[in-house]
């Protein structure tokens, strides 16, 4: 055996212990232990029954996803499971902790599978490109069903020990201690092999449903389409076939291009919660958070902070606008309730935390003070400076700015550094993103303060330095900037925003743009007309349709009619897009979806390098994770520096240049050889 496997005994049970730290991962030394355990129990006479259990919290975390890229060394998981339905005497998992993926797939090899409180049970390997391949597509529908199978393998959902209970994902939860329970049920356990049993068929309506559900969810993802089908034909096609047919299409998927874009993904994020050059900066407490604005940020900002158990008052001059805010944390409670996702009891419990205040006193014990007011310089300042003439010096004073220069809002403080940016994405209380900017003068100790109460809230906090836009709201400056030239140059809003959608991206930018409303971006433009370049290219476009009262959605016209509800292409829009291409003499030319995306593509890269060269983020990683997190970048794709990494460099630079010819005036070319550099040292 190898030493993350340890044999020992205990009456006449085999306890084989998992112990391959920190979390126990099912690398190749686990694989091959566990086999040798399995023949050891199998060939000794003396032993009754066996326990497999994990030495500490987890029993196998998941695959270790680092084998994945390449080939597999032997015994691969599949022998091992077979090894223990072949052995004459039963196995049973004694699972805690994180029990996901191939963990969870050696559970379902055993006899029986048993749980301690602490456990999480799930499939996830269609969140990372793949399907189950030890045969999770074909034992779990034996367990629990065909419609249940579905639900949980092509959700990836990570299922708590009393769901898994009641699902039968587990066949019992032990009250104490797992190891003696454990071994307690395997003295009078039976041999039970899941591949021996059958499935029904079902051709109903509910499943029907839940398929559709799952593909519609899953964005009919090639592992998604597969795990269906595959889950289905346990049903109809004998065991030993499946299991074949399951890791015939594990094996592709798994050495996919989507495989390998989630699969940098996931190592992504793992990589973001290290933030080495705050490693060893202290955090101060926090425990009463004020938000400074009652409006649609401010009350998400709110529940999120509620949520994570936190003593929250929102502050706003306006008690009319605090009775709205009250009112919409209330619905969006009853709403969450009504889904299940948190008891009453509960929501009792972090609304009695919750303070509306119209009074400056409500700054005197803040530890944290977000503001989410619109975004003017001035007023920001004004807020700067009220606030610290009331609050304690150690109070921490976040902006939620989206593009105003958070060292411009820090010049009227007298303790800039205490001044950092926390910028949610709306809205706060479900989007996961949020940008940690730190500026000139933000000290250490505030910044992984800042980053420590974004991972309270269970959000994924970027840490980036302050500059234009910060990370995501600059590179989707420079995406729309070029959809909107496209405009000029032939394309009309739907077929751009058609392109965009079937690349992958939830919404176009045209109808991005009538969702959060025209007006906000054109009171920009507005303010920052004195700093445009005057030879740089503008597109007037946008601006004529506000001048006409068209901002979007909730005025029932922008880019697009809504009379009916739905968004309908506007003769009216092509016709002010035509007479605006023919007032600057461009030839207007047919664009294809293929052109459209390889310029929208062109410019996140050139941006993203453009921020890497600048030291806006050191990791070209978290700018994945900030256009896939914040802005709908599709997930399989990886984002786009881990696209520019994988093109070749010589003719993407070309294409670069070709571009900054077309965009003119303004156009910095960045140098993309940064993601082949970052790609190879990462």
């Amino acid at each position: 055996m190898t030493d993350t496997i340890h044999f020992e005994t205990e009456d006449s049970i085999a306890v084989i212990v998992i112990d391959n730290p920190p979390v126990n991962t099912g690398s190749w030394s686990v694989r091959k232990g566990l086999l040798d355990a399995v023949e050891r129990f199998a060939q000794d006479d003396a032993l009754t029954a066996a326990v497999i259990i994990g030495k500490d919290k987890n029993f196998i975390s998941g695959s270790d996803l680092k084998e994945f890229g390449k080939p597999i060394a032997l015994p691969e998981l599949p022998q091992v499971i077979e090894a223990i339905e072949k052995c004459p005497k039963p196995i049973i998992a004694a699972i805690s902790g994180a029990t996901l993926g191939g963990g969870y797939e050696l559970a379902l090899g055993c006899d029986a599978r048993l749980a301690a409180q602490n456990t999480l049970v799930g499939l996830p390997e269609v969140t990372l490109g793949m399907l189950p391949g030890a045969g999770g597509t074909q034992r779990l529908p034996r367990l629990i069903g065909i419609g249940p199978s579905i639900q949980v393998i092509c959700s990836g959902k990570r299922i708590k020990a009393p769901e898994a209970l009641k699902l039968g994902m587990v066949d019992a939860i032990a009250e104490g201690d797992l190891r003696p329970f454990a071994i307690e049920y395997a003295k009078t356990a039976v041999k039970n092999p899941l591949s021996e049993k059958s499935v029904a068929k079902d051709e109903s309506a509910e499943l029907d449903a839940i398929v559709k559900k799952a593909l519609k969810a899953g964005k009919h993802r090639p592992q998604v389409q597969e795990s269906i089908r595959l889950i289905k034909s346990t049903a109809e096609v004998d065991f030993a076939t499946a299991l074949a047919e399951e890791r015939k299409v594990f094996q592709k998927l798994r050495v996919g291009e989507e495989a390998f874009a989630l699969r940098h993904l996931f190592f992504a994020e793992t990589n973001a919660k290290k933030v080495i050059n705050l490693k060893e900066a202290t955090t101060k407490a926090i425990q009463n958070v004020v938000i400074v604005g009652a409006g649609t940020m401010g009350t998400g900002i709110a529940i999120a902070a509620l949520k994570a158990g936190f003593n929250v008052t929102v502050y706003d001059q306006s008690k009319s606008i605090l009775v709205q805010c009250k009112s919409k944390i209330d619905a969006i409670y009853e709403k969450d309730i009504a889904a299940g996702r948190i008891k009453s009891e509960d929501r009792d419990m972090q609304l009695a935390h919750l303070e509306l205040a119209d009074h400056e006193s409500a700054f005197e014990n803040a530890d944290l003070i977000i503001e989410a007011i619109f975004e003017n310089l001035a007023v920001k300042q004004n807020l700067i400076k009220q606030i610290e003439s009331i609050s304690r010096p150690s109070t921490i004073i976040a902006s939620n700015t989206s593009y105003i220069d958070l060292d411009e809002i820090a010049e009227v403080s007298i303790r800039p550094e205490n001044i950092v940016g926390i910028h949610f994405f709306n809205p706060a209380n479900i989007m996961r993103l949020v940008e940690v900017i730190h500026g000139n003068n933000t000290s250490q100790e505030v910044i992984a303060t800042a980053f420590s109460f974004v991972q309270k809230l269970g959000k994924l906090p970027i840490i980036c330095k302050n500059a234009f836009g910060f990370i995501g709201n600059r590179i989707y400056a420079a995406y729309r900037y070029q959809c909107e030239l496209m405009l000029e140059e032939g394309a009309l809003p739907h077929q751009i925003d058609q392109a965009i959608e079937s690349f992958g991206f939830n919404m176009g930018p045209f109808a991005v743009g009538d969702l959060s409303g025209l007006d906000i971006a054109w009171n920009m433009r507005k303010a920052n007309a004195a700093q445009r370049n005057p030879e740089a290219r503008y597109v007037e476009i946008p601006d004529r349709l506000c001048e006409v009262q068209r901002f979007g959605r909730k005025t029932g016209a922008g880019y697009y009619n809504y009379a009916n509800g739905i968004a309908e292409v506007d003769p009216i829009v092509t016709d002010i897009i035509l007479k605006g291409s023919e007032a600057k003499g461009i030839e207007r030319k047919e664009f294809s979806p293929e052109q459209i995306i390889e310029r929208v593509l062109l410019t996140m890269a050139n941006e993203a390098a453009l921020l890497l060269a600048e030291g806006v983020t050191l990791r070209m990683n978290d700018i994945d994770l900030v256009m896939i997190n914040g802005f709908g970048f599709p997930k399989w794709e990886g984002g786009p520096a881990y696209w520019g990494a994988k093109q070749e460099t010589l003719a993407l630079q070309q294409k670069l240049h070709e571009l900054a010819k077309v965009t003119g005036v303004g156009f910095n070319q960045g140098d993309l050889t940064i993601f082949k550099y970052l790609t190879k040292s990462a």
